[in-house]
């Protein structure tokens, strides 16, 4: 008899265990990577929780009368971890990145490769941590030169990014990410002021896909020639799981300021 109330005993403990880990597992806010997009989400991770963000591969072509620049980079990673209920860090890194320069008039072609800068960052929200409702966030970071110089920035750039959301119905969202920063000189040498903002308009096409458009404006006052960039952005987002998920995107430039064109992949996944 007391055998049989033992393993009765350690059934039910077990059961109630699995319920516990289940209901937990359906306490986690739904999956809000930071990709894909030009915005940042105003969410944050669940606490105790880590997201690891990874572009699978990035094209980017520039054109004008004297030159001609693809751009080309892999294992473009993120990692972000929930620290409280309300606030998450990061760390973002690109492992390859390839730059060929042609140029128009001679015909010349240099080709050069490396890794990226080391960018940190944290994001603390201020209302509704889930993303839903209106919700809203402050998120300071900095790049440190880490990388070489065919994608590193050359010097320490630094800014801060205000990320906010609005759900207009259960299927559409607004988003907003406001932005300055002290950005890195083209010389490779310095800082200069730099600001500008996202607008974007998520739709839940089905229960997993959804799909945003975004357009970005920024004013650089690079001391070399202040410029304004706009861009235009399409990307489609799959969830097969509640923490999974896979993307894809183009951005197009709509001034002669902005690249051409940018494709780019990647995936996202919750641990």
């Amino acid at each position: 008899m007391p055998t049989i109330a033992l393993r009765s005993g350690l059934v039910a403990l077990g059961m109630a265990l699995s319920s516990m880990g289940a209901a937990q597992a359906q306490e986690l806010r739904d999956l809000c990577p930071d990709r894909p997009g030009l915005g940042t989400p105003a969410c944050t991770v669940d606490k105790g929780h880590l997201v690891v963000e990874a572009g699978l591969g990035d094209w980017t072509h520039e054109s004008d009368p004297d030159m001609r620049t693809d751009t080309v980079t892999s294992g473009d990673i993120m990692l972000r971890l929930g620290v409280t209920d309300n606030m998450e860090v990061q760390a973002g890194w690109t492992a390859f990145g390839h730059v060929r320069e042609r140029d128009r008039a001679t015909g010349a072609v240099t080709n050069a490769s490396g890794v990226g800068d080391l960018t940190l960052a944290v994001k603390r929200n201020l209302a509704n941590p889930d993303g839903s409702g209106f919700s809203a966030a402050v998120m300071p970071y900095v790049i440190l030169p880490t990388g070489g110089g065919a994608i590193g920035a050359g010097d320490t750039a630094f800014g801060l990014l205000v990320p906010l959301s609005f759900s207009l119905s259960d299927t559409v969202t607004l988003s907003l990410t406001p932005e300055a920063d002290a950005a890195v000189d083209e010389d490779r040498n310095g800082r200069h002021l730099a600001w500008g903002s996202v607008v974007g308009v998520g739709i839940d096409l089905t229960k997993s896909l959804s799909g945003t458009l975004e357009f970005q404006a920024t004013r650089d006052n690079n001391p070399s020639g202040h410029a304004t960039q706009t861009l235009a952005s399409l990307s489609l987002a799959w969830q097969p799981s509640d923490n999974l998920q896979l993307d894809m995107g183009g951005v197009a430039g709509l001034n002669h300021n902005s690249p051409d064109a940018e494709l780019y992949a990647g995936v996202t996944r919750r641990f």
